[in-house]
């Protein structure tokens, strides 16, 4: 029986899309008299029953080894296009993390979009993401990843824009979709270059290329740029990054899979690319340099920021940057471990603020406070999800931070200390936005703000308890080092940034209407942080002018050059037709007239090219 679900594997990522399917009848409104809840119900059967196929697939795998799966779609002349699986602990451990977080945010959207009119197209969006997200983490070949990558573009736009009725929603979709296409675009052209030297797309057979493979430093180097531009993108690194914070818009349930799962998708593919973008030292340093831009530049602007949501999003990108850079630095253990680590954290962190935010109907943290005692078992996810994400012994993200310190200490001191910077700010950044929502008195939107229903606390409490006993399961799946290879010195560094970052989230002076401060020097710094290093107008001044300009240009040229030459061609024809209708008489001796001079013009024209023509 394991065995033929372990051939039977490929029905995983089918689930998600079955899904989506069964939900259209209610999505699409042809079914109306039972309401949108039976579209939900039969989207969570197709996700659980996802999470128990994949269950049985990993204690298979975890007895029996990694096995490749392949179905020949379509074969034609040269052409051979399969569904191709790799089925190894790790790749089947990243989908149970991606259903399982998908199961656990769609019971926490029965709470959260219990009112919504749109139910049933919601669940439909949160299950097509599901199910491309699967494939992505089991494709064994570049190519289906690709195309399921476009798949999850796809999904952003449509969920982003949910509530297609909000204008700053639309605007917020579009440019999701358009900032993701830029890398995705970059990442099609080094796909084609891809196979075109390989002469294939499946990740072991790409493998073995690069051992053989000789290709000058300019063609690698542009492999390699063009192959990383696409999880540059999906993953929200600079400068693609102004995509995330804007989908913050869409409902917060699909936020707690986009901030986790999502962004652990790109950064997956990037992990599968990485023995193909050593080819190129220029590529590494650029994932090095983008990935340091992004973690300490999106650390400081999420100190600034006065959205829940927005504050937390940049946080996403700023430990996604630490990703980048463990990829750059060739220690992809350490980015699979952040990346899992990460991932619990963040989506409990979403689970708690989701909860404030559907309770007191504001994201703006100058608007709330006092909410400790009115929503206990919200406030204790939100310490628990904090724990979680700075290096706090024995907690998640600690493994994760650790291992990069201990591996960069020594070679990279300087990106160790990024590591822990960006742990330090995290950790004053979290414990800003718990006073600020939790603490002190409360405010007008806060004084009445009861604990969630059990739909949302279920998945909440949950993960909170799941992500207090994560040491305990990486322990038993021989995730962690021994005890007597732990660093002390390293691990003293890293739950000292953590203290104190806690120290001075907790006695920084916070004010509720946090105005800006009367010193020009200090309401600079705030604004420039504020508006995310004013990235926006950047491109705005840049790249949108160019393309603008370069508009305008080809407006004017069509208009006055190419326009005009046929206008002036079909003027020329309606002057030549109203001249010529004045010759007509209705005479037949005049039409013979004419015929008989114009022959005698041309026979003479004829006779003294032929008597000027030179005789030999």
């Amino acid at each position: 029986m394991t065995q033929f679900l372990i051939q039977a594997s490929w029905l995983i990522p089918i689930y998600g899309l079955l899904g989506a399917v069964l939900a259209l009848p209610w999505a699409t409104g042809s079914i109306r008299r039972t309401g949108p809840r039976p579209a939900a119900y039969l989207v969570l059967l197709m996700t659980v029953i996802a999470f128990v196929h994949g269950m049985v697939v990993f204690s298979g795998i975890w007895n029996e080894g990694s096995q490749q799966l392949a179905i020949q779609w379509l074969k034609v002349a040269d052409l051979d296009l399969s569904l191709a699986l790799d089925l190894s602990v790790v790749n089947i451990g990243a989908e149970q993390l991606i259903v399982g977080l998908s199961l656990l945010a769609q019971i926490y959207a029965l709470g959260y979009m219990e009112k919504d009119w749109a139910l049933a197209r919601f669940f439909a969006l949160m299950s097509f993401f599901e199910g491309a997200m699967s494939g992505v983490v089991l494709s064994s070949s570049l190519f289906m990843a690709f195309f399921l990558l476009e798949m999850l573009t796809l999904s952003t736009y449509m969920i982003v824009g949910f509530w297609y009725a909000q204008p700053l929603v639309v605007t917020a979709a579009r440019d999701a979709f358009l900032t993701k296409r830029v890398g995705d675009i970059l990442l099609l052209m080094g796909l084609v270059v891809l196979s075109t030297f390989a002469g294939s797309l499946k990740f072991n057979d790409l493998y073995e290329w690069v051992k053989t493979a000789d290709l000058t430093p300019t063609v690698a180097t542009l492999l390699g740029l063009a192959l990383i531009s696409g999880p540059i993108g999906k993953c929200a690194q600079f400068p693609l990054h102004l995509w995330l914070d804007e989908a913050m818009e869409g409902p917060n349930p699909a936020s707690i899979l986009r901030n986790s799962a999502v962004v652990t998708c790109g950064a997956y593919v990037l992990i599968k690319l990485q023995p193909i973008v050593i080819l190129s030292p220029i590529a590494l340093t650029v994932l090095i340099a983008i990935g340091t831009t992004t973690a300490i530049g999106a650390s400081l602007v999420a100190l600034a920021q006065v959205d829940i949501k927005r504050t937390l999003s940049y946080s996403t990108s700023a430990y996604l940057g630490l990703i980048f850079i463990a990829v750059g630095t060739q220690w992809p253990g350490v980015a699979l471990t952040l990346l899992f680590t990460h991932a619990i954290a963040k989506a409990l962190l979403f689970m708690s603020i989701g909860s404030v935010i559907l309770t007191t109907n504001s994201q703006d943290l100058t608007e709330l406070g006092g909410l400790w005692s009115k929503m206990p078992a919200t406030a204790i996810a939100f310490i628990v999800g904090s724990a979680g994400m700075i290096g706090l012994l024995p907690l998640g993200c600690f493994w994760g931070l650790r291992l990069g310190i201990a591996f960069l200490w020594r070679e990279h001191p300087v990106l160790a200390g990024v590591y822990l910077l960006v742990n330090g700010l995290t950790a004053i950044n979290l414990v800003r936005v718990f006073r600020l929502v939790f603490w002190g008195r409360s405010q007008p939107k806060s004084r009445r703000a009861p604990e969630v229903a059990w739909p949302m606390a279920t998945p909440m409490v949950f993960l909170s308890v799941f992500t207090l006993m994560l040491p305990l399961v990486m322990w038993r799946m021989s995730l962690l080092p021994p005890w007597q290879y732990l660093n002390p010195e390293v691990v003293l560094m890293l739950v000292a940034s953590g203290l104190l970052g806690c120290v001075i989230g907790a006695t920084i002076y916070l004010h509720k209407a946090l105005s800006r401060s009367t010193r020009l020097s200090l309401r600079m710094a705030q604004d420039l942080l504020a508006y995310d290093f004013y990235t926006e107008r950047l491109y705005q001044l840049s790249i949108i002018f160019v393309v603008n300009q370069l508009s305008r240009f080809s407006n004017w040229l069509d208009r006055y050059v190419i326009d005009g030459f046929v206008n002036f061609v079909g003027l020329a024809s309606i002057f030549s037709g109203e001249s010529l209708k004045y010759s007509v008489s209705g005479q037949s001796k005049l039409y013979l007239f004419t015929i008989v001079v114009g022959t005698s013009l041309l026979g003479l024209l004829m006779t003294w090219s032929l008597l000027s023509w030179p005789m030999w």
